[in-house]
């Protein structure tokens, strides 16, 4: 079972992929990433605090938010352009570089006995963009994040 997230780069196209084995079913982990109240809890490094703007999490719904560290912020809008218990597809724009919009899909794997494993993949305009993401940190925040995540589920948040 992979505990922390492997993050890879696709070499022929301008791609990231995640995967990350959780001990939760595939609807605690839509719920995670669609509940505003859950998703502010666990989304990105410990240094940040996270706030929802808005929050529509539907096919053909939006959302904004805004993450904080030492008073300075960072802002987070997209569509949700699908929304089932298997998977979700969705547009991502850091508003610190708002022509840099990527399409993720996350798909929801039930390996049974409550494990399911999560597959993100993320698609950005250039091997440039792409291969600044992979520069920015992101692993910290998504490694750190999903452990939150992990630790709510332990405690039955989800």
């Amino acid at each position: 079972m992979r505990t922390e997230t492997a993050i890879e780069a696709d070499p022929q196209l301008p791609i990231i992929r995640l995967t990350r084995d959780f001990a939760a079913t595939p609807g605690q982990l839509l719920r995670a990433h669609t509940d505003p109240e859950l998703f502010v809890r666990w989304i990105g490094p410990s240094s940040l605090e996270t706030r929802v703007d808005h929050w529509d999490a539907r096919t053909g719904g939006s959302f904004r938010y805004v993450s904080v560290r030492d008073g300075e912020e960072f802002a987070f809008h997209g569509c949700f352009h699908e929304i089932r218990p298997d998977r979700i597809v969705q547009t991502f724009t850091y508003e610190g570089d708002p022509d840099g919009v990527s399409l993720g899909t996350l798909w929801f794997t039930d390996l049974g006995h409550g494990r399911t494993r999560l597959h993100a993949q993320s698609l950005v305009e250039s091997f440039e963009s792409r291969d600044a993401w992979l520069r920015s940190g992101m692993e910290v925040g998504i490694n750190e994040g999903y452990t939150k995540l992990e630790e709510l589920i332990t405690r039955d948040a989800v």
